[in-house]
């Protein structure tokens, strides 16, 4: 029997969660558009975040630019960059208390060298059950 999303155990399954959304400025163009280290990194930060990597899939653009979209067990994670302009904007929810989505954002600042990050977090479901 497969999982239902954010059911896999009771801290992961409540009908609650976090939604980040980032904005991140100042980083390096070349990092920007390096999809292989986007990949891992974007994996790398999830992980440390106690969030549960299940598949990550990117596509680079002509002439620049990744996205990269990471399933989780706790939801998804997603990048798109803007080399160009040196920015990224950053989407992180997780369902239940156990990953960290706001540190996963800022473990990803820190491995772009963001001079500038931005974020919104939206509390989801029941609020009772957000820390």
């Amino acid at each position: 029997m497969s999982e239902a999303p954010c059911q896999v155990d009771q801290e992961v399954g409540l009908f609650a969660g976090q939604h980040v959304l980032a904005e991140l400025s100042g980083v390096s163009a070349e990092l920007l558009d390096d999809e292989r280290f986007l990949r891992h990194a974007l994996g790398e930060v999830l992980t440390q975040a106690d969030a549960t990597v299940l598949e990550v899939i990117s596509k680079k653009f002509e002439p620049q630019g990744v996205t990269v979209l990471a399933l989780l067990s706790e939801s998804h994670a997603s990048i798109h960059t803007y080399p160009e302009v040196g920015s990224v904007f950053v989407d992180v929810f997780t369902c239940g208390t156990r990953a960290k989505p706001e540190l996963a954002v800022r473990l990803l600042s820190d491995a772009l060298g963001a001079t500038h990050t931005s974020t919104d977090v939206v509390t989801r479901g029941i609020k009772e059950h957000v820390a």
